[in-house]
This record gives C-alpha cells, structure tokens and sequence, in this order.
C-alpha cells in the first residue's frame, strides 16, 4: 500500500558565477564577449543592472547647507536657473537669457521642469552623478526649489560659483593659477652668491 513517491527529475549541475569587482576588465565582467554581450550569463550575479555613478555632494533636501541658495531658488528660480545654466553652457547661454526662457515656460505652460531636467541631466553626465532620489523630471516637477538649490550646491562645492557666472569662474580660475606660479618662484637663497 505505501508507494514511494515518484522520482523527480534532479537539476543539472548548474555553476553559479561568484565573479568579485577584482575580476571585472575595464567595467566589464571578463566573460564579455567582443560584440558587448555577455557569452554566459546564467547563474551570474554580475548582469545586474546596478545604479552607475558617483552621489551627489549634498542631497536634495539638504537646503539647509547653503541657505542663500535655498532661499534663491524659492524665491526666485528663474534666476538660480539662469546662473546654473550660464555655468554648465560654459558662458554660451547668460544668466538673463537662461532666466527669461524658465520664466516664459513656468505660468503660461507649466513645463519649466522640461528646461529644469534637461540642464541637471547635463550636470549629472558632466560630473557622473546618480540620478537619484529620483527622475531628473521628477525631481522638478515635484521639487523644483530643492533641485535647483542641490545643483547650485554641487556646482559650489566644485569650484564653479555660479553666483560669479562664468566670467567670474574664468577670473577666479586665473587668479588661483597665477597665485600658484607666483608660490611656485623660488628666490636665490640670501647666503649663496652668484660668480
């Protein structure tokens, strides 16, 4: 009467891939293939798609960092706009231009998050910064103020004060280069004299 229950069919031997980050060749795991494509991915773990990029210096919502900024970008957004703008356009878009173009698209068609997304996508690839908390869309749709105040900050911490705008950020530039050549000099000592 007792029937042993029927055998089930074992599994293959099935390998699983324990590649580490040390075997990884140039960012890529050392079973890719030439064309790009992985030859063997069953089993692996490293064909995730994990989030690419450096975070940000300060978050979203750290408004409080840099008040002047948080209070700018409330404020007045089309202005901190405009001066983010002029920096990453490298001085090819001013300030007033890039400010003008956000204030015609806020009221009237409610899609200044287009030009707000399409410029922190910019500053994102330019510095290799996660997209993160969330959509660049999203992120100025539905926090437009702490956006713009995380780009100004980021840039800030980089260097590039976009209150200066980008004729200042040139000037600062040289400034702090010849400040370095003119450390860099060195006198004759006063005990050596010259034959």
């Amino acid at each position: 009467m007792f029937q042993p229950a029927p055998q089930m069919a074992q599994p293959a031997d099935v390998e699983i891939s324990t590649q580490s980050h040390d075997q990884i060749n140039g960012g890529l795991p050392q079973d890719y293939s030439i064309g790009g494509k992985p030859e063997n991915t069953v089993g692996t773990t490293d064909n995730l798609n994990l989030v690419d990029g450096r975070p940000w210096s300060t978050g979203l919502y750290d408004c409080n960092l840099h008040p002047l900024s948080a209070v700018m970008a409330l404020f007045l957004p089309c202005f901190t706009f405009g001066q983010i703008v002029e920096i990453l356009d490298g001085g090819e878009m001013s300030c007033p231009l890039a400010g003008y173009i956000y204030l015609l698209m806020m009221p009237g068609l409610c899609a200044h998050w287009i030009m707000g997304s399409k410029y922190r996508k910019k500053l994102r690839e330019r510095y290799n910064l996660v997209e993160a908390p969330m959509d660049d869309r999203f992120a100025h749709i539905f926090c437009p103020f702490c956006a713009l105040s995380q780009e100004y900050r980021e840039l800030k911490i980089r260097g590039l004060d976009p209150a200066l705008g980008w004729k200042g950020v040139l000037a600062s530039a040289q400034t702090q280069q010849g400040s370095q050549h003119q450390n860099q000099v060195q006198l004759s000592p006063t005990n050596q004299a010259m034959h």
